[in-house]
């Protein structure tokens, strides 16, 4: 009899549940990127997915793995056809969206997901899951809440952003602030393991309920 505690008992209680989508949001730089890592890789039956955007990608950053990175005309070709699940401007100079075909079906298949969204983006897939009862029992809206000293303080020490963008940063976080009561779930930053133990503790929350209905 396998040990209910072992990674190998979690992965095949993972397998069995009911598929979840995760989506998180919150600030730049409150670790949302690093929360849909660790989650992906805690064996726990999670894959994430993986968006699309028009900006251009960082160093060391790969197309098809960290975003699908499409070019203006791909982007708005694809809103055409209706291929977003949901899509945004962010700071009025490029778009993000969620691709269709990279939810709907390993939801389908029972195969639970997480990814990182702002405040806007989530807000859209809410909409969608109106419609849509496949995404509305999987979807559980997850807001990653920082103080904002130590967001200032994370977004200087991982070296990406000038000081006008942080501040531009900043400025966008207090108005996502403001929108984190209305999510399904909120973390208040502290480390990152507590985080990712507040994460665990959500979901496990949610598929006890899920297994109950």
């Amino acid at each position: 009899m396998s040990d209910p505690q072992s990674p190998a008992s979690a992965s095949n209680q993972a397998g069995s549940a009911a598929p979840l989508l995760v989506a998180l949001a919150g600030p730049a730089g409150s670790g949302k990127s690093t929360l849909c890592d660790r989650l992906v890789g805690a064996g726990l039956g999670f894959s994430r997915v993986v968006t699309a955007t028009t900006r251009a990608p960082r160093a060391g950053e790969r197309d098809g793995v960290d975003y699908h990175f499409l070019s203006p005309e791909a982007f708005e070709q694809g809103v055409a056809a209706g291929r977003f699940l949901e899509w945004a401007w962010v700071h009025g100079e490029r778009r993000y969206g969620t691709p269709v075909d990279s939810v709907l079906g390993p939801l389908g298949s029972g195969q639970s997901l997480v990814m990182n969204l702002d405040v806007q983006g989530v807000a859209s897939l809410r909409r969608a899951s109106a419609t849509n009862p496949i995404l509305r029992r999987a979807l559980v809206a997850v807001f990653v809440r920082i103080e904002p000293t130590l967001l200032v303080e994370r977004l200087r020490g991982r070296g990406l952003d000038n000081e006008s963008e942080i501040a531009r940063r900043l400025a966008t976080a207090e108005a996502e602030l403001k929108q984190a009561e209305t999510f399904d779930h909120v973390i208040d930053s502290g480390t990152r393991d507590a985080d990712f133990e507040a994460l665990l503790a959500i979901i496990r929350s949610r598929r006890t309920r899920a297994s109950k209905e």
